[in-house]
C-alpha cells in the first residue's frame, strides 16, 4: 500500500467524506470486463471515462451497480446506506463504482472522472454520501433571467458538482407568475423547457417547476383547479418535482390557513396521486425572521396545516442572511419540520452594479441534521455565479470538512484552469456588495487590507513605509495585467463576456491606483522624475473614464453602472488622492480640486427596512436604489434625502408598486429642514405611478416622502427619485 493522498491535494469536489487514495496510479484499461447491467446514462458516462473497450476476457474488472444488484452484491457492506451515497475502489486489477442508487452510481463516476490524469488512475477507495438531501440552485432573482443556453450549461455544472436540484423561478417570467400564471407556456418556451428537463435528467438534476400565484390568487376552485391544470401541463412537458412560491407580495395572497388549504389539495390531489412526483416545496410570504410576526400565527399556521411532507423554505434572520445553528433552533419547532434553505447569495439583484464572486462563508458547519434542503439564489450572470455555486456544492455536501478559502480558489481554477490566477486576483477585489438595504457585506480586498492601512497610515505621517508602499504597487500592476490576460481568455467565454465592462473598469482601476502611487512619491522627492501636475491630470483623467463607464455600462433601472474595489481598495487610492494634493497645494501655493468623488446626497428614514437605502447622483439627479420586497411602512414614517447643496427640485417619479395610495402619503421639500413645503401627489386609476406637482421654484436642501396615515401600509418601493438644478 502506498502512502495516502488527502482528496482535496486531487481538487475532489465536492469534498468526499472519507477517501484514501495512494500515490501509486495504474494505467486506463486498454479493455475490460463489464460486470452490472446500467441504464445507457450510466453506461455513456463510464465509457466517456475509461474508453468504450469491453471484452468478457479481459482482465480487468470493472463492477457497477446500485444496492441490490447481482454486480456489486459482494460489496454491498462497503455502500453507504444513506440516498446519493457510493463506493469507489480502484485497485490494479478493478474498478468497482457501487451507488446506493442511480444517483450515487452516477456520482461515484463523477468522482472517477476527477481520479483520470493522463490516462492513469490513482489507486483509491472512497466512501461517499451527501450531508444534505437537496442540494442546488434557485433561479429566483429580479431582473433579467438566465437565457435558455446558461441555463442547459449550468445543469451540466450542476451534475458535474453533484448538485441535485434547479428550481425554475425567475420572477419575470410571466408565465410563473402574475399575470399569465393560469395559462399554458406557448410552443417555443414550452419546447426549451422540455429539453431542459432533459438536460437535467441526463445530468441527475431534479428540476422543480415553480409558480407564483400570490399576487393575484383568488381563494375559489376555479384558480385551485387552473393552478392543478398548471401542475398537469407542466408534467405533460416531464416535470416531476414542484414550487410554489408566496414571497414577496401583499392582501389577500398572504393569508396561511389559505395557502395550507391550497397546498394540502395539490399535495393530496396531485404529488400524491402521481407516485412518481418529488415532495412538494413552498416558499412563505413571511420567509425570514426580521419579517415575521409569530403572535400573529403566520408561520405556527403552516406549521400545523401543513401536511408534513411540504418542504417550507426559510432565508434566515433577515433576507440576505447566512444559516447558522440559533437560526434553525428558532424556525424548525414553528414550522414543525426542518427548515429548506433558500439561501440568498450570491444574488445581486439589489446591488447590479457589482459582482459577486468572493468566498462562500458564514454558513454553519454543524447544521446538516437541521436542514432538509440547500439552495442558493444566483446572480442573473450565470457564469460568474458558477464561482460561489462551485462552493454551495462542496458545503452542502460535506459540511464539517468545508474550507471556504480553499474551495474558493478551486473553484477559480474549475472555471479557468490556465489563468485561474489572473481570475483570483481579479475575484478577490469584487466581492463585496456596496452600501445596500439590508446591510448584508462580504470581504473584499482581504489579503491586501492591512498593506492599504499600512499605505494610509504612513503616508499621513509622512512617512512612507517602504515594504507597504511596494506590495501596493505590485498589486496595482496585477491588476492592470490581471485585466489584460482575462479580457483575451478564451477558456471561459462566456464569463468574459458577462463581466467584460467589469474587467475595463478593473484595468481603468489598477492604472490610476499606478497613477496615484507615483503622486505619492512624487511629493516625497525633489527632483528627477514625472511632474506631479501630469500624473494630477493623468489620474483625473483616468477618473473621467471610469465615469464614464459607469454611466454608459449596465444601465439598468435599479443600480446602474459598474463598481469594481469598492470596499476598500479604491476608497484608499481616493484618500491618497486627496492627501497627495493637498500636500502638493500646500508646498506650492496650488489650489488643485482634492475631490476623487463624492456622493452629494445621504438618506434617513425610520422606515426599518429603507434605512439602509443607497442614495446615487447620477447626471444631476438623485435616485434612491429600489427594493424588491413588500415594504411595511409604518404610520408617520419617512424617507428624507438631505443634498449637500441648495438646489432646485423637479421631475419627481414615485412609484410604490401599488395602486390608490396618493391620499395616504406626502411629499415635502425644504430649505432649513424645520419649514415644509407640500407638494400635491396625484394617481391615475388602475396606475401604480404617482404624479408630482407643486414643487417649489425656490432652491431646498431636504426631500421628504411620508405616510401620513395612523396605520401601517404595505407597498413596494420600486422608484423615488428627482433632478436637481442648481
Amino acid at each position: 500500500m502506498g502512502a495516502y493522498l488527502h482528496a482535496q491535494e486531487l481538487h475532489l469536489q465536492p469534498t468526499p467524506q472519507k477517501a484514501q487514495i495512494e500515490n501509486s496510479k495504474i494505467a486506463l484499461p486498454e479493455s475490460y470486463r463489464m460486470n452490472g447491467a446500467v441504464d445507457s446514462l450510466i453506461t455513456n458516462k463510464l465509457q466517456s471515462i475509461i474508453g468504450s473497450s469491453t471484452s468478457p476476457k479481459s482482465k480487468f474488472n470493472v463492477f457497477i451497480g446500485k444496492y441490490g444488484d447481482k454486480a456489486v452484491n459482494k460489496f454491498k457492506k462497503m455502500i453507504p446506506t444513506q440516498a446519493e451515497g457510493y463506493y469507489l475502489n480502484i485497485t490494479p486489477k478493478q474498478i468497482v463504482v457501487a451507488g446506493r442508487d442511480n444517483r450515487g452510481m452516477y456520482y461515484g463516476l463523477q468522482t472517477l472522472a476527477q481520479l483520470v490524469q493522463e490516462d492513469s488512475l490513482n489507486v483509491a477507495t472512497i466512501t461517499d454520501f451527501p450531508d444534505i438531501a437537496f442540494r442546488g440552485v434557485v433561479e429566483g432573482f429580479y431582473g433579467t433571467p438566465w437565457s435558455h443556453a446558461a441555463r442547459l450549461r449550468q445543469l451540466e455544472f450542476y451534475g458535474k458538482n453533484k448538485l441535485n436540484t434547479y428550481i425554475y423561478g425567475p420572477k419575470d417570467d410571466p408565465y410563473h407568475t402574475s399575470p399569465n400564471w393560469r395559462k399554458p407556456y406557448p410552443e417555443k418556451e414550452a419546447a426549451q423547457i422540455g429539453e431542459l428537463i432533459a438536460t437535467a435528467r441526463q445530468n441527475e438534476v431534479d428540476f422543480v417547476w415553480a409558480i407564483h400565484p400570490g399576487r393575484d390568487i383568488q381563494w375559489n376552485e376555479a384558480d385551485r383547479d387552473a393552478l392543478i391544470q398548471k401542475f398537469e401541463n407542466m408534467y405533460a412537458l416531464g416535470v416531476r418535482s414542484f414550487a410554489v412560491f408566496f414571497d414577496d407580495i401583499s392582501g389577500e395572497g398572504t393569508k396561511a390557513d389559505r395557502q395550507a388549504e391550497l397546498l394540502n389539495y395539490i399535495d393530496d390531489h396531485f404529488v400524491k396521486v402521481k407516485k412518481d412526483v418529488t415532495p412538494l416545496i413552498m416558499c412563505p410570504t413571511e420567509y425570514n425572521k426580521s419579517w415575521s410576526n409569530v403572535k400573529g400565527g403566520y408561520l405556527t399556521t403552516l406549521g400545523n396545516r401543513l401536511n408534513p411532507g411540504i418542504e417550507i423554505m426559510w432565508t434566515g434572520d433577515r433576507v440576505i442572511a447566512c444559516i447558522d445553528k440559533p437560526t434553525m433552533e428558532w424556525i424548525n419547532p414553528l414550522l414543525k419540520r426542518k427548515a429548506y434553505i433558500w439561501w440568498n447569495f450570491p444574488v445581486s439583484d439589489y446591488v447590479r452594479d457589482h459582482l459577486l464572486l468572493g468566498a462562500v462563508y458564514g454558513n454553519g458547519l454543524d447544521i446538516k441534521e437541521d436542514m432538509s434542503g440547500f439552495v442558493a439564489n444566483p446572480m442573473e450572470r450565470a457564469e460568474a455565479s458558477k464561482i460561489a455555486l462551485y462552493s454551495v456544492a462542496d458545503y452542502a455536501w460535506n459540511l464539517q470538512a468545508y474550507d471556504s478559502i480553499t474551495s474558493w480558489k478551486h473553484s477559480l481554477r474549475d472555471l479557468m484552469p490556465t489563468d485561474y490566477k489572473a481570475l483570483q486576483t481579479f475575484a478577490a477585489h469584487n466581492s463585496d456588495l456596496g452600501p445596500n438595504g439590508h446591510g448584508f457585506r462580504r470581504e473584499e480586498s482581504a489579503e491586501l487590507t492591512p498593506v492599504l492601512k499600512q499605505v494610509l497610515e504612513s503616508y499621513r505621517k509622512g512617512e512612507p513605509d517602504k515594504k507597504a508602499f511596494m506590495r501596493l504597487t505590485f498589486e496595482l500592476s496585477q491588476i492592470v495585467t490581471a485585466s489584460d490576460i482575462l479580457l483575451t481568455n478564451e477558456e471561459a467565454p462566456y464569463f468574459v463576456e458577462e463581466v467584460t465592462p467589469w474587467l475595463n473598469q478593473f484595468k481603468l482601476l489598477g492604472e490610476y491606483g499606478q497613477t496615484v502611487m507615483t503622486m505619492c512619491y512624487a511629493t516625497q522627492k525633489s527632483g528627477r522624475g514625472p511632474r506631479f501636475d501630469v500624473l494630477y491630470r493623468r489620474a483625473r483623467a483616468l477618473l473621467k473614464q471610469m465615469y464614464r463607464i459607469d454611466a454608459t455600462e449596465n444601465q439598468n433601472p435599479y443600480q446602474p453602472g459598474i463598481k469594481t474595489g469598492s470596499l476598500i481598495l479604491l476608497p484608499t487610492l481616493n484618500e491618497l488622492f486627496a492627501l497627495s494634493t493637498e500636500r502638493y497645494n500646500k508646498n506650492n501655493g496650488t489650489q488643485l480640486d482634492t475631490r476623487a468623488t463624492y456622493n452629494p446626497y445621504t438618506l434617513e428614514s425610520n422606515v426599518p427596512q429603507l434605512a439602509k437605502q443607497p442614495v446615487q447622483s447620477r447626471h444631476s439627479e438623485a435616485r434612491v436604489s429600489p427594493s424588491n420586497e413588500v415594504i411595511k411602512w409604518p404610520a408617520g414614517a419617512y424617507v428624507t434625502i438631505h443634498m449637500e447643496s441648495y438646489g432646485q427640485v423637479h421631475n419627481m417619479r414615485i412609484n410604490l408598486g401599488t395602486q390608490d395610495v396618493a391620499d395616504k402619503f406626502r411629499v415635502e421639500t425644504s430649505a432649513d429642514g424645520v419649514n415644509w413645503i407640500v407638494a400635491t401627489l396625484a394617481q391615475a386609476a388602475g396606475s401604480v405611478d404617482l404624479s408630482v406637482s407643486g414643487l417649489p421654484a425656490t432652491d431646498v436642501r431636504f426631500v421628504r416622502l411620508s405616510n401620513i396615515t395612523s396605520d401601517e401600509l404595505q407597498v413596494y418601493f420600486k422608484q423615488f427619485t428627482f433632478g436637481v438644478r442648481k
